[in-house]
């Protein structure tokens, strides 16, 4: 990932390329002309397996709660791990129907939201989280392989491109080998294109919603109970070494262990409520394009695409060769809560448009048929966290800030390892051991975080430059990196 370091550059107002290059709001009107609100890979899945609600009381072994990747990747090494393990999932909705099947896609290495994050804060074991990252992909890779697993799995790698001067700059301090913008636009042919970096091994392209879905049949095949319509209103720890228990509105499952997968939604653990806040992020998806369309922009190899903006842009190609355009607004809502409503945003969806026709004018005319929104779990770390709570009968994960794809596969790992016991090189690095700070309660968190977006969208029209609300975010360990 890039380097963020400040720059001498004068305090004059930048616009980007995007607001120099704009089209016209006719074009961009046009672009969204019947769209529909609703996210392309839930209704892409030719699965449509349902899952009973749980009634009356149930006991287990093990009970984990979400039905995100997180849960299902868990209950599924559970049961690889001692297939005699008695295993229930307890999802509030639908398999995968929040972040697990909203997301762009991008199953990343990175355990450490980027190397730039990750060094900053674990300078002495950067190389281990690399390594184990490096080995948790290549693990997800062979589990598609073993589970057979239908999710349009494509190891293309990743681009890194510059579309403002300072980016190149920033490309070229992070030490990989740098693209010039006829080698970059050869792979993908932007006219905002400066430099780019191809990070070939370490991302993966998926369809998410397939990705949850295929993990719900391979759980089922491996005998997990999955409840779905199934939502955890308590968790119950009876005694220091008794069983916990998890209610819903209509039952009850008792276990020896638990595994708390809600991510985005609040935390059945009271002590960690703040330690995560809701952020809303929001996408388009064109319709396929045609083969001249393709020959139009090249994208032969079909890599992954980010820009190096702090609010940048994610890009993608679907199997079916449509765009999956994302990114650019992170949106915080006053009090941290997950609503529907927040996902209809027009501005959004008519800024991101616009930022699409600007990177590929070639393709003027498209359409979009689809629009939505996620909700993604962001902690003060911009990675995920780990612990064990009620005497080591529950363990816990959160905060992947939009790079959970991979990550949960390697959350998995790490609960079900301090669950056993086990010291493993997974639960030996500082990441794993110790918690990130908490974001404070509002009005304080909404002023902190509004002020930070501000300071991010200033730097990118100041040639990077922070100012000094995220010089003094950088110096406690909480400035943000994309």
């Amino acid at each position: 990932m890039p380097v963020r370091r400040p720059l001498i550059a004068g305090r004059d107002w930048r616009p980007t390329v995007f607001e120099r290059q704009a089209p016209p709001d006719a074009v961009v009107d046009a672009s969204l002309t019947d769209s529909e609100a609703g996210c392309f890979w839930l209704e892409d899945v030719a699965d449509t397996t349902a899952y009973p609600h749980l009634t009356g009381d149930h006991a287990c072994d093990l009970v984990v709660v979400g039905g995100g990747y997180t849960g299902l990747w868990t209950a599924v090494k559970a049961k690889l791990r001692n297939p005699g393990a008695r295993v229930t999932l307890l999802e509030g909705q639908t398999v995968g129907w929040a972040a697990s099947g909203r997301n762009g896609g991008f199953c990343d290495a990175s355990l450490t939201h980027g190397e730039e994050n990750g060094r900053t804060r674990w300078p002495e074991e950067y190389d281990t989280l690399a390594r184990l990252g490096d080995e948790n992909l290549d693990a997800i890779a062979a589990a598609v392989e073993s589970l057979k697993l239908d999710c349009d799995f494509e190891r293309t790698g990743s681009l890194d491109v510059a579309t403002e001067p300072h980016q190149v700059e920033w490309l070229a301090e992070a030490g990989a080998d740098l693209l010039d913008a006829d080698a970059v636009r050869a792979e993908v042919d932007s006219p905002t294109y400066l430099a780019g970096v191809w990070h070939r091994d370490s991302t993966a392209m998926l369809h998410p919603a397939k990705l949850a879905k295929e993990l719900a049949r391979a759980a089922d095949g491996l005998g997990v109970q999955i409840f779905e319509h199934s939502h955890v209103e308590a968790l119950e720890a009876d005694g220091r070494r008794g069983p916990v228990t998890v209610r819903t509105p209509r039952g009850a499952v008792r276990a020896d262990r638990a595994v708390l997968a809600t991510n985005v939604f609040p935390s059945l653990l009271a002590r960690y409520r703040w330690h995560t806040i809701p952020v809303y992020d929001y996408a388009l998806m064109t319709e396929p394009l045609t083969d001249a369309q393709m020959d139009a922009i090249g994208w032969r190899n079909r890599q992954g695409v980010g820009d190096s903006a702090n609010q940048f842009h994610y890009y993608r190609l679907s199997a079916d060769n449509r765009v999956l355009f994302g990114g650019y607004d992170a949106i915080y809502r006053y009090g941290g809560q997950v609503r529907s409503a927040y996902e209809d945003r027009p501005e959004t969806y008519r800024r991101l448009a616009s930022h699409f026709l600007t990177t590929f004018p070639q393709l003027e005319g498209v359409r979009f048929t689809h629009r939505w929104a996620g909700a993604i779990d962001t902690s003060t770390q911009f990675c995920a966290f780990y612990g064990l709570a009620k005497q080591g009968r529950v363990a816990h994960a959160a905060g992947f800030t939009g790079l959970g794809v991979g990550a949960t596969h390697f959350a998995a790992d790490v609960m079900l390892d301090l669950l056993s016991g086990e010291s493993t090189p997974r639960t030996q690095v500082e990441m794993v051991r110790k918690k990130p700070l908490p974001f404070p309660p509002e009005p304080v968190a909404s002023v902190g975080i509004h002020t930070t977006r501000w300071s991010l969208d200033r730097a990118d029209h100041h040639g990077g430059r922070r100012n000094a609300w995220l010089r003094a975010l950088d110096a406690v360990g909480l400035g943000f990196d994309s």
